[in-house]
């Protein structure tokens, strides 16, 4: 077992590495260039599709299986999670505050990768055996790169299919296990079972009835838990200015050793930022855009639109929140790591700050779960046709209590692994289908500027 905790380990270092970040930050820089700063633009418009799209075409005028708002909230789920509480607090403890300014610049350019990416899911979607519409990097490298790249977006479903396994699934229930056990004296074998319970009742439902879970849980638990991050910048409020100076500062320079904090250098803040940035919001790893395949609409541009919010929700706003309380309450330097670090934050501006945590962290990983379950389900249907979804939902319900109660170090290598593999091939898609991104965009929004030209006439 040491030999292939070595070997995943040398793996990692080298998919993790300078040309990897280069690639995630080049790719989204790009495409940001290429769209002229659209996504960030036009942010305004995503919320007005946005909300538009909260109700299902229960006529069928569009095509697809959930609401735009469902799709959004089904790739929120998967995305707001562990990475939001945990993996900031790990970035800062090991990169430095700085680490939260290049977690922003993943997220600027990151915008632009996830509307790429739900653009080329919808435009390139197919319909399976069962009538619904599926799709993503596997079928938008299958469809829009034509057979002689298939090889690849069969390397995307492998990937897919182990990954979601680790980081989609017993990690999760190994946090929620460890949250309620150190806070409530939960036995990790009771939420094991329990959350293998409510995990199976869901995923009878198949896709809409995750979609409406999270259309629900999701918006509620994430403007709780923004609430309860506003709270404590409220109490450190007079610290926010020096903790915005210190996060610019230290994301050029090396932080000394001050306190449990054991100093880093630029390069980690810059290694830490970009990696964690990308784990909690997924821009470029290529899952979201399975969730935006099934949204209903008839043009891929209105799904990027709203699809390029989940980044800058789960970034700019959760992931923000997060280090910036981790600042200002000075807990960043107390040697604590990880969730720990989060509830210390926390706890030491509000009352029950812990508990707080702890109840967010847990119902984030329920739903991140219920979000990845749809994630490697399409992945394992793509591999092996849709007879294959019903067994991997039955295994996917059965692996959930193991992760509560294992240990889970060599899981999660081995998930920040294929994490990183899973957005190579999706990378290299989004490169050589961004012309066709860039067609429809402009197509979008001149055909858009006739019609309000056109509403104005004749008003």
């Amino acid at each position: 077992m040491e030999g292939i905790t070595e070997f995943v380990n040398m793996i990692n270092g080298f998919v993790w590495g300078t040309p990897m970040l280069v690639m995630i930050l080049g790719v989204g820089l790009f495409l940001s260039v290429g769209l002229k700063l659209m996504p960030i633009l036009k942010l305004g418009t995503g919320f007005k599709l946005l909300w538009s799209g909260r109700i299902p075409d229960k006529d069928k005028t569009m095509e697809g299986e959930i609401s735009p708002f469902n799709a959004l909230m089904t790739s929120l789920s998967a995305t707001i999670g562990t990475g939001n509480i945990a993996g900031v607090a790990t970035a800062i403890f090991i990169g430095g505050p700085g680490a939260l300014f290049w977690m922003w610049c993943t997220a600027l350019v990151g915008m632009a990768t996830k509307f790429a990416e739900a653009v080329l899911a919808v435009k390139y979607r197919e319909v399976d055996d069962n009538g619904n519409h599926i799709g993503g990097p596997m079928y938008y490298i299958k469809n829009g790169l034509g057979s002689k790249w298939a090889w690849l977006g069969t390397a995307f479903a492998l990937f897919g299919s182990f990954a979601g396994f680790g980081i989609g699934n017993t990690v999760q229930s190994n946090s929620v296990a460890d949250a309620l056990s150190s806070n409530f004296g939960v036995p990790t074998w009771v939420t094991g079972v329990v959350l293998m319970v409510l995990v199976g009742a869901v995923l009878v439902g198949g896709i809409k009835r995750i979609a409406d879970v999270a259309g629900k849980l999701v918006p509620l638990m994430t403007l709780f838990y923004i609430a309860a991050g506003l709270a404590v910048l409220a109490v450190n409020a007079a610290a926010i200015p020096d903790a915005i100076a210190m996060i610019v500062h230290s994301a050029f320079n090396p932080v000394a050793a001050q306190g449990g904090f054991a100093g880093a250098a630029v390069w980690a803040a810059i290694r830490f930022g970009v990696a964690r940035g990308v784990f909690s919001n997924e821009a470029g790893l290529g899952s979201a855009p399975i969730a935006h395949a099934s949204a209903q609409t008839n043009n891929p541009v209105a799904q990027g639109l709203v699809a390029m919010l989940g980044t800058f929700i789960d970034t700019l706003i959760v992931c923000s929140i997060t280090g910036l309380a981790i600042i200002v309450s000075g807990a960043w330097t107390s040697g604590e790591n990880g969730a720990a670090l989060t509830s210390l934050a926390f706890s030491t501006a509000i009352p029950m700050g812990n508990y707080i945590v702890a109840i967010a962290l847990s119902v984030f990983a329920f739903t991140t779960i219920l979000g990845w379950s749809v994630y490697s389900e399409k992945c394992v249907q793509y591999l092996f046709g849709v007879r294959a979804v019903k067994p991997f939902r039955v295994l996917w319900i059965l692996v959930v209590p193991l992760g509560a109660v294992s240990s889970l170090d060599f899981i999660w290598l081995l998930a920040d692994t294929l994490n990183a593999m899973m957005a190579i091939p999706n990378l290299i898609a989004l490169m050589l289908l961004s012309p066709v991104v860039f067609g429809l965009t402009r197509e979008y929004f001149i055909k858009k500027r006739e019609d309000e030209a056109q509403a104005k006439v004749t008003s």
